[in-house]
């Protein structure tokens, strides 16, 4: 049960992170069902955090309900996949652009910094780390842009953003494209930092739809 040290709404932060990051790492598989009960015995909690994490798993796209008492992994459609890498183009490659006109050297330096990261990450074969890494470089981007509303209208399909960069396998070949995004950024060329993300993001979709639908 909920223990009395800490609060419903703290217990319920923490199954929902738990929960989300199964999702995203693939121990949770799209069709794979939540049932209350087990979910509460697991985390050692009451069945109402897991009841509330559960609807905003719903809300957030990781889960749907099959039917009003059976709550599943949602299974990602090429609908799906489409609607995001739709956004992922309107709204990654403006950010792109707004970085490159003005970031600083020191941001630079931490976003290079991020590159020996996913490049350490992707020699080691570690899905999870490179995940990681390559999800802090786009929101790294994405800071850089020094747009507010930007990271704002982003941030509701962050965690979905990072289940699909989970998708692809195809991780040397991505740490090549973000090392060609850090250096169209750091050229300062607003147009050459957009046409950088428009190809990464073209690519990273057809990469994502291969490995997800075999086409």
């Amino acid at each position: 049960m909920t223990t009395v040290d800490q609060p419903l709404g703290a217990v319920r932060e923490r199954v929902l992170a738990r929960l989300r990051q199964d999702i995203v790492t693939g121990s949770l598989l799209p069709g794979d069902r939540l049932v209350e009960r087990e979910l509460a015995e697991h985390f050692g909690v009451s069945r109402v955090p897991v009841r509330e994490a559960v609807r905003a798993l719903v809300g957030e796209g990781f889960v749907t309900f099959e039917s009003a008492r059976r709550a599943v992994v949602r299974r990602l459609t090429r609908t799906d996949v489409a609607e995001l890498f739709e956004l992922r183009e309107a709204l990654e490659v403006y950010a792109a652009g707004l970085a490159a006109q003005r970031c600083t050297p020191g941001d630079l330096a931490g976003l290079a910094d991020l590159l020996d990261v996913a490049a350490a990450a992707t020699r080691s074969g570690d899905a999870e780390r490179i995940t990681d890494a390559n999800t802090r470089f786009h929101d790294r981007i994405l800071s850089l842009a020094g747009n507010g509303l930007l990271s704002s209208v982003m941030e509701p399909v962050e965690g979905r953003l990072r289940w699909l960069t989970r998708q692809n396998a195809e991780w040397p070949q991505l740490l090549a494209e973000h090392q060609e995004l850090y250096e169209a950024v750091a050229s300062g060329d607003r147009e050459r930092a957009r046409a950088a993300s428009l190809s990464h993001v073209r690519t990273n979709y057809r990469s994502t739809v291969r490995h997800l639908f075999g086409e």
